[in-house]
């Protein structure tokens, strides 16, 4: 017996959750979107299996509805479909990045009867729109469900079953400690690289050429700093409680920071320092966490004619896809001339085996 899953909102996320869950050949997929012919992209691209006429068309006969839209439409479209005719026991469900405002909405939902579970699919790409969409794009990434404490753990087991074709990593967390881990390594560290930026823009009018020395490591560093602003900008609104409480966290380091530079200990900023890369060091790099993460290989190669086309004919011998490949001028705290970007860790150290087969360049992940 087929499953119909209804996602609302077609975009990176909701076209690539729509490729992954019909790896289950018992899923039924209708997608429904504000756009017509994002509708009709995703049919031909057979992200979906339906185009409805309406959104009671869509949702009527759902067994599941996935809001895959931002979080202040998803709020919007939650309303919405409460009022529509839905199966008795239908899941609903999202993709926010930020909880506290869907499930706070969900609570309408809730004192109808019906059930709802906040979900975030911790994944992303550069790219955007329908047609990035992409079939492994949860692979290995962690995708975090946020039920209340009163729903029925059978529809939380339901959903594990639908995302398995995902091949995410499902845990459950309340929507509060969601919120706040987010703040932490997601939501915060997009303020502090926006903020880094807007110090090298000010320091350029008086230093045209330190934004040629940021072409290295500075502008790996600040990377998330690319991100789209409308995004980012309400997600700084939603969350901004929890953000506000980082921001207290890290005056209070770099007041720490400021006592350590006026004592001048050698010591201890060594320590500070040493203590910094032991703690990063074991962080993991074999899956995605909660920042959008490129799959980036650092490789050491001499600096003469044919080398880039070498190491793209291994690759492409290989068949090893790479999304991007970038020589870099300014290595201060980069290993290696040359950066390839590959779509997921697996493509990453196939390259690296093959690489490490055929030439002897140094190769680092970082």
């Amino acid at each position: 017996m087929k499953t119909n899953v209804t996602i609302i909102g077609l975009g990176l996320i909701g076209g690539s959750l729509g490729l992954a869950v019909k790896r289950n050949p018992l899923i039924h997929v209708t997608g429904f979107d504000s756009s017509p012919e994002t509708m009709k992209e995703a049919y031909r691209r057979g992200i979906i299996d339906a185009i409805p006429s309406s959104l009671q068309d869509a949702c009527g006969n759902a067994d599941i509805i996935i809001f895959s839209t931002p979080v202040n439409t998803t709020v919007k479209l939650m309303y919405d479909v409460a009022v529509l005719q839905l199966k008795k026991d239908v899941i609903l469900t999202d993709t926010g990045s930020t909880k506290g405002p869907i499930m706070q909405a969900a609570a309408f939902l809730i004192d109808k009867g019906l059930t709802f579970v906040g979900g975030h699919p911790m994944a992303g790409s550069h790219k955007s729109g329908v047609s990035a969409a992409k079939e492994h794009l949860f692979e290995n990434a962690y995708y975090i469900l946020t039920p209340e404490s009163t729903t029925d753990e059978a529809a939380i087991e339901q959903l594990r079953h639908l995302l398995e074709p995902t091949k995410a990593k499902i845990k459950v967390l309340h929507a509060d400690e969601h919120d706040r881990m987010t703040a932490i390594v997601s939501h915060f560290p997009h303020l502090v690289a926006s903020s880094l930026v807007g110090m090298l823009s000010a320091q350029q009018s008086v230093q045209p050429f330190v934004n040629k020395l940021a072409a290295g490591g500075f502008r790996d560093i600040t990377r998330i700093a690319s991100a789209d602003p409308l995004m980012w900008r309400d997600i700084t609104i939603q969350n901004r409680v929890e953000l506000l409480k980082q921001l207290d966290v890290w005056l209070d380091e770099m007041a720490n920071v400021r006592e350590m530079l006026i004592h001048n200990d050698s010591t201890q900023i060594h320590n500070y320092f040493a203590d910094a890369k032991t703690f990063r060091d074991e962080l993991p790099i074999t899956s995605q966490g909660a920042l959008y993460m490129t799959y980036d290989l650092h490789i050491d190669i001499p600096d003469h004619p044919g080398i880039i086309a070498e190491i793209t004919k291994i690759l492409a011998d290989e068949l090893i896809s790479l999304t991007n490949l970038r020589i870099v001028e300014t290595r201060t705290d980069v290993f290696g001339i040359l950066v390839i970007s590959f779509q997921t860790a697996d493509d990453r150290e196939k390259a690296r085996f093959a690489l490490s087969r055929d030439t002897n360049y140094g190769m680092h992940i970082l």
